[in-house]
């Protein structure tokens, strides 16, 4: 049995390897999304230290029943989340809406962020495309300011990229 943990301390560029490496091996030919999404929110919780979330929001129609869309929570690791997340709220929001990662440094500094736990920090969103449309973002949170980097960024991103097609 593979043991989906790091074994040893790694540079940012070999962890998210091993990490995009366990994703692809969990997730492929596995055509459930959310068997999918469950097992990356577990690994991202064992490969990252330093976090207090670690999930996913998927798009979903609005609950107004209007025709729009909305994040809508997937599967997590973590204390209990916001459920419902319209387009441009918050980071996730943001990142839905703007289709661009979010790095945020300091959330308290964020216009309009919302605090699911009062402990976060900071916060990285990464939005999933597939064929240019939003699927859904990976949200990472810290009780670290200043915990996520553009290696962190990239290495997310990329996982996200693997993710578009079996989410």
């Amino acid at each position: 049995m593979y043991d989906f943990k790091p074994a040893a301390p790694l540079s940012a560029a070999e962890l998210y390897r091993e990490l995009l490496g366990a994703a692809d091996a969990l997730t492929a030919g596995e055509p459930d999304g959310v068997a999918n999404m469950a097992n990356v929110a577990a690994l991202l919780w064992e490969f990252l230290p330093d976090l207090n979330w670690a999930g996913f929001y998927r798009v979903a129609p609005a609950k107004t029943g209007n025709g729009e869309e909305e994040l809508v929570l997937g599967p997590f690791v973590g204390r209990p989340a916001c459920i419902r997340i319209p387009f441009g709220t918050g980071v996730c929001g943001t990142a839905a809406k703007s289709r661009a990662t979010q790095l945020v440094a300091d959330v308290h500094a964020f216009p309009g962020h919302i605090a699911c736990d009062a402990a976060s920090q900071s916060e990285l969103v990464v939005p999933v495309l597939r064929d240019g449309a939003l699927v859904a973002v990976i949200d990472l949170d810290s009780p670290r300011p200043e915990r996520f980097t553009e290696e962190d960024a990239t290495g997310i991103e990329a996982l996200a990229a693997l993710l578009s097609d079996r989410i």
